[in-house]
């Protein structure tokens, strides 16, 4: 049985899991005790990527939220996402990264919606509610996780998430996207002229 793990990285880690049915298995907020205000500490990033990866197993396909550019705590969570990747890196479990914007478009809301305006969205869509945010994101994230590998019915916008996501990866490999990458090269190429 296929597992589809949503992971929204954060002092408190929303994580939720899925299996191919979009059934609940798994729904919590992953804390750390010594990073709610304290000065964080490597000592206590180990133990909340920890906790997270111990809630991970081999063969789950797992998606993660992107690095959002707005945060206040940037340095802290980017310590905590980057730490979660290379766990799951090291241990040979392939994950797909989701933009903030593709998560938001992808529950039904606009790309630069508030979190109560997804909350909403994945209410009326889903029928989930979760009082923490980090939850409803990872909720997001794992049905995203799911669409990659079922056979889901999707709308539309959703099936526009899932083709980008999809088109972002050659051989197994993450690549940028193509009209990105056709951008930049336009731009070497005029810089060179």
């Amino acid at each position: 049985m296929s597992r589809y793990v949503g992971i929204d990285p954060s002092t408190k880690t929303g994580l939720v899991v899925l299996d191919e049915d979009g059934e609940i298995w798994e729904e919590r907020e992953v804390t750390e005790d010594s990073l709610n205000g304290q000065t964080p500490t490597p000592q206590a990033m180990l133990k909340l990527v920890g906790k997270i990866m111990a809630l991970v197993e081999p063969g789950d396909r797992v998606a993660i939220e992107g690095f959002g550019f707005a945060s206040q705590h940037g340095f802290l969570l980017g310590g905590i996402g980057w730490a979660i990747r290379m766990q799951l890196t090291l241990r040979g479990i392939a994950y797909t990264e989701v933009a903030p914007s593709a998560l938001k478009k992808y529950s039904g809301a606009s790309g630069n919606c508030a979190k109560e305006e997804l909350a909403v969205e994945v209410y009326a869509r889903w029928g989930f509610r979760s009082k923490s945010n980090n939850i409803t994101d990872a909720y997001v994230l794992a049905h995203i996780a799911r669409a990659l590998h079922e056979p889901v019915r999707l709308i539309k916008r959703q099936e526009e998430v899932i083709t980008n996501l999809r088109g972002c990866f050659e051989n197994g490999k993450r690549t940028v996207q193509r009209e990105v990458r056709k951008n930049h090269t336009r731009k070497q190429k005029q810089g060179r002229a």
